[in-house]
């Protein structure tokens, strides 16, 4: 299969070389949110209404097919979950093990769904992850005085002209909040009658060559990448109530390999960040400190872990196999919970060092959400809470229809994230091109239309 390179689009998703002109206001109002084919009498129809999102983690891939309509609401068709082996700490190791991974996965998604999907939203993560805040300003273009999309736009482009190593790409710009003549909190600032537009927007950057290995994985299992999504920021776009954007949350999306961080703040998002360490590492430290095999420790951990300090577990005990496997012998459920807790208190004063040195005083949080695979291990949420002194909460997909009970988990919600992100951004990646015209014709054109 042949590669085709990314390039970004406007509304801050990584799009392939010859779909980019799909993300314009015009095409997105009329491509579909995704593409896919189902079976009907012996044909193949094209199905307009499709979103797909995979999740490609250390531990498992999942994948998520969605319809979604221009205005209407986000309902899962499918599903698919595959053991994942090919990645560490969000960085691909094994590309021929990522690829099984992902068409397992898919292939299961399909099944459910009853379509064949071509395209996919991909997230990323990985220590490779970076951030910045930004500041773009622009002179209004009209005789009339009065902002435009086109104005909005080039005030967001103006505000990426940003120096970055050759090794180094952009996958989000995520505009915060607008100023009209030195009138900032603006959301929406089109219509509006002035002479100077800023925005402040957040910038999220990626390893390329991380990123290119994992756009290599996708493309040879025969999926279209049709954008990038942080991690965090697709786990947000499932769990967060915009209630809770607006007031200030602190999101945690604790994987196997990897923890994302996000900070939403003033209702955009201020600050991402990754930290190379997960739920794996708690498993491995279970493992040593029990003398056990990895699978045991992640069995332990579910059925007799906690992390809630508060609570008195006496005497309690469980059995614990051998390495071999032949035998048992009993150990303290205390001992267990100061293994999670050692490991889990690592991760988030981590967190709250780097939150220190990155958001300013005037960044007030009004709560904490955990989310990923390893959120499920029991009293998390109590052991966060008291480490940021925030109050916390476990977060699950909201806020979308059709299986919701079947991936209903903190584990699913980057893989819904995806689709649910890629629809907010009405992103519309478009799969034919009827006009047969060349790869490099539709890349000008896209250039010519993104730069006005």
């Amino acid at each position: 299969m042949r590669r085709r390179s990314v390039v970004p689009c406007e509304e801050g998703c990584w799009r392939t070389l010859g779909k980019a002109r799909a993300c314009s206001p015009q095409a997105a109002a009329g491509a579909a949110a995704g593409m896919g084919r189902v079976r009907r009498e012996g044909r193949a129809v094209a199905r307009s209404d499709l979103l797909c999102g995979l999740d490609i983690g250390t531990t498992k891939t999942a994948a998520v097919i969605a319809t979604a309509g221009t205005d209407g609401p986000i309902d899962i068709i499918g599903f698919g979950v595959a053991p994942s082996a090919g990645l560490r700490k969000g960085v691909v190791t094994d590309l021929e093990e990522t690829v099984k991974s992902i068409e397992a996965a898919m292939e299961a998604a399909e099944r459910m769904a009853g379509v064949h999907v071509g395209s996919a939203f991909v997230g990323v993560s990985g220590e490779h992850i970076a951030s910045l805040n930004s500041h773009g300003i622009v002179a209004v273009s009209g005789e009339d005085r009065e902002v435009t999309p086109h104005d909005v736009k080039r005030v967001v482009e103006a505000s990426t002209i940003i120096t970055l190593p050759a090794e180094r790409q952009v996958i989000h710009t995520l505009p915060r909040e607008f100023t009209v003549d030195g009138q900032n909190g603006i959301t929406d600032p089109v219509g509006m009658t002035a002479t100077r537009l800023e925005v402040d927007t957040h910038i999220v950057t990626a390893g390329s060559s991380f990123v290119a290995n994992l756009v290599k994985c996708v493309h040879r299992s025969g999926i279209e990448p049709a954008g990038v999504v942080f991690q965090a920021l697709a786990a947000g776009a499932a769990v967060l109530l915009p209630e809770e954007r607006a007031a200030g949350v602190l999101l945690l999306d604790l994987g196997g390999g990897t923890t994302d961080v996000a900070v939403y703040w003033g209702g955009g998002v201020y600050h991402t960040w990754t930290v190379p360490v997960g739920g794996t590492m708690v498993s491995n430290d279970i493992a040593l400190g029990l003398k056990t095999s990895f699978a045991e420790a992640e069995s332990i951990k579910l059925a007799y872990g906690t992390a809630d300090t508060s609570r008195d577990l006496g005497d309690e005990t469980f059995e614990v196999k051998a390495l071999s496997g032949r035998s048992t012998r009993p150990a303290a459920r205390t001992f267990l919970r100061q293994i999670i807790v050692a490991r889990l208190n690592e991760i988030f004063k981590l967190v709250r060092s780097n939150l220190a040195q990155s958001c300013p005083p005037e960044v007030m949080l009004a709560e904490l959400v955990l989310t990923g695979g390893a959120a499920q291990t029991a009293g998390i949420d109590v052991l966060a809470g008291e480490v940021f002194d925030l109050p916390a909460r476990i977060g699950t997909p909201v806020n979308v229809g059709g299986l919701t009970e079947s991936i209903k988990h903190p584990a699913y919600a980057a893989a819904v994230g995806s689709v649910v992100f890629a629809a907010r951004s009405g992103v519309a990646p478009a799969r034919t091109h009827a006009n047969g015209k060349s790869i490099w014709h539709r890349v000008t054109s896209w250039w010519s239309e993104v730069m006005g």
